[in-house]
């Protein structure tokens, strides 16, 4: 079976994770599947430093995808003519959009809705490109699959598709994401934090009123327990946060983490007291789905994508105060019964969330599609 797969990755139109979400699904398919071929569809030359399996042939199509006009060309005239000449049986397409010229069967993955909640995080064509077409995308998909029940739920609601014509397709997460012991936790520990414990926060630090948050609600901790508990920030910062960050008063108490690799954010999530995630809108789990996975007590924001994800595995808070995001770290730390509780939920949760299974699931559902 010759399988495209949309693999464009213009880091302006799609949300953080959706790279790495994309080829993690995709190495695993690849390797699990060696007598299909995988067609990798391109707009323009991949820079990125992972190595493809020997049954992935890249192509590039131009022209790179940089404005509406070029998008739907891309999609509705250059595409079916590649789809042609490498035989496709199928198109797969992992960020929601497809061909509207082209008899092939295409699939669709919604991974995202960015263009629902974040519009204002995008630039304007991106937003009014998404909601003008994906009614059309998902008439004309002859599968669709979500990547969360949250997710498919919007979908549902909003697009008025019936239930069973939408299925679900879980992601997985990096095989570093390992619970540690108290040992190896304690010698991450003693490298980051001179042995203190610590609250860990790894995503996107962008948007303004995440991180104020964020730093308010753990001044307001520190006042109320008189702790050493120090504050780990994973991520690319902004100008604006290292200049409101210059002038923060517990600085000394928060140190900021740039450029880990994937091993060193594993470790330091598994070696985390709580992973914190209060953010007012997420496109990506991927920091929860690896606390998870590192059986780590979450505090994360008490929204219906959030409760999709981590159920009884988090503790909820209002992201919009940061009272409420201090009282719920409080909670944990002072609630050892309740840390236990969240880390066994994980422990159960978190078997849902593999790249094998994925995988797995995804083939089955191509192999559906094609013989429907």
């Amino acid at each position: 079976m010759n399988i495209a797969v949309n693999t464009r990755l213009q880091k302006t139109q799609q949300p953080q994770g959706y790279e790495n979400f994309v080829f993690n699904l995709l190495e695993k398919l690849t390797e699990k599947f060696p007598q299909h071929r995988f067609i990798y569809l391109f707009d323009n030359p991949y820079t990125g430093s992972r190595v493809f399996a020997k049954n992935v042939s890249p192509v590039v199509v131009g022209p790179i995808t940089s404005n509406s006009l070029k998008l739907q060309y891309w999609l509705n005239f250059k595409i079916p003519k590649i789809l042609r000449r490498h035989k496709v049986d199928i198109f797969l397409s992992l960020d929601g959009i497809c061909s509207l010229r082209t008899k092939i069967p295409q699939s669709l993955v919604v991974s995202h809705l960015a263009w629902m909640q974040q519009s204002y995080l995008q630039k304007k064509w991106v937003s009014a490109f998404y909601k003008k077409n994906i009614p059309l995308f998902l008439t004309k998909a002859k599968s669709i699959a979500a990547i969360s029940k949250y997710v498919k739920t919007q979908i549902e609601d909003n697009y008025k598709l019936p239930v069973d014509e939408i299925d679900l397709i879980y992601p997985g997460v990096d095989e570093n994401f390992l619970p540690l012991d108290w040992e190896k936790s304690e010698t991450i520990r003693e490298k980051y934090t001179d042995g203190k414990a610590y609250f860990f926060y790894s995503g996107n630090i962008d948007e303004q009123a995440n991180y104020i948050n964020l730093l308010k609600a753990f001044t307001f901790f520190k006042k109320r327990q008189k702790s050493n508990m120090l504050l780990l920030i994973a991520g690319k910062p902004n100008e604006q946060f290292i200049k409101d960050f210059k002038t923060y008063r517990l600085k000394n108490e928060v140190k900021l983490q740039q450029n880990l690799t994937k091993e060193e954010t594993a470790q330091l999530t598994a070696a985390a007291y709580a992973v914190i995630y209060p953010v007012l809108h997420t496109d990506y789990f991927s920091s929860l789905l690896q606390a998870m996975h590192c059986q780590v007590p979450i505090i994360t924001s008490d929204a219906k994508a959030m409760h999709s994800i981590c159920g009884q595995a988090a503790i909820y808070c209002n992201p919009a105060s940061f009272e409420d995001i201090a009282q719920k770290m409080m909670l944990v730390y002072k609630d050892e019964n309740k840390a236990k509780a969240l880390v066994e939920a994980a422990k159960n949760l978190s078997k849902q969330y593999n790249w094998d299974i994925a995988a797995q699931t995804l083939m089955q559902w191509l192999e559906k599609t094609i013989n429907a």
